[in-house]
């Protein structure tokens, strides 16, 4: 038994996949749209999971290193790691792990650069 919470959030930035052989190779923009789902087994004192307005702002202040900017500047992905949705699923997913609180385990995080293409990643199978 578990329950799950999920917020939304968004940014603009723009981004080069490098190595790629296409049109992405090039620099380019999206909105992006960022979606969290968190769960517990337990709820607090009041009967909460998470509150929606603590992983809202931690989920924000994390997507807001990207928002307005070329992503491929913004470290890791100005040198380790390619800025495709699946890596920046991954970065964002392992920088809330660091942030929420221990009882709060993270189901997934998605990553959408247009209405039609999504990635997500998640630690568990």
């Amino acid at each position: 038994m578990s329950y799950n919470v999920t917020i939304e959030t968004e940014f603009s930035a723009a981004h080069i996949i490098r190595g790629y052989n296409g049109p992405c190779s090039n620099l380019h923009g999206h909105n992006w749209k960022v979606t969290v789902e968190a769960k517990t087994e337990v709820l607090d004192e009041i009967g909460m999971s998470i509150d929606f307005y603590e992983l809202q702002k931690k989920t924000d202040e994390i997507a807001a290193r990207f928002d307005h900017r070329d992503i491929n500047s913004v470290p890791p992905f100005d040198k380790e790691l390619n800025p495709t949705s699946e890596n920046i699923a991954f970065y964002i997913y392992q920088e809330l792990k660091k942030v929420l609180p221990s009882k709060v385990e993270l189901s997934f995080v998605a990553i959408s650069e247009t209405g039609k293409y999504t990635a997500k990643y998640s630690e568990s199978s």
